[in-house]
């Protein structure tokens, strides 16, 4: 049996943070976290091959916290959901790795396309 990917939902929403646990959870093995801190510790004591990002929460944003993963473990890609569809701030986070960024309202097809791809991606550069 092949390995289920590992994924981690990072939104201070519950509702959101939800409905991707919900969508993704027959693929793949979905962590979740509520606020950056929660996601950095998950990251340090789980194995995880993507994360979906919310840029504004309080506390550490999604772009500290995309810093951060990028100091903290090579390979990890990351995919930046958020309700700010600011092109500044998508410029800022693909200049620092992300794989992708989606505004929300997002569509469940085209989320799960972007998480395989980049599960994908993730996969063949650990061969």
């Amino acid at each position: 049996m092949a390995q289920r990917g590992s994924i981690l939902i990072v939104d201070d929403e519950i509702g959101p943070r939800e409905a991707l646990r919900m969508i993704l959870k027959s693929a793949y093995t979905v962590h979740t976290a509520s606020n950056g801190n929660e996601a950095l510790e998950c990251i340090r004591k789980e194995k995880i091959d993507v994360v979906t990002l919310d840029l504004k929460m309080p506390g550490l944003s999604g772009l500290d916290v995309l810093r951060e993963i990028r100091k903290l473990k090579e390979g990890i890609q990351v995919i930046v959901i958020t309700g700010m569809g600011m092109v500044p701030s998508a410029r800022e986070v693909l200049n620092y790795g992300a794989w992708d960024f989606i505004s929300k309202p997002f569509d469940v097809a085209d989320i799960m396309a972007i998480v395989r791809n980049a599960y994908e991606h993730r996969s063949a550069t650990l061969q």
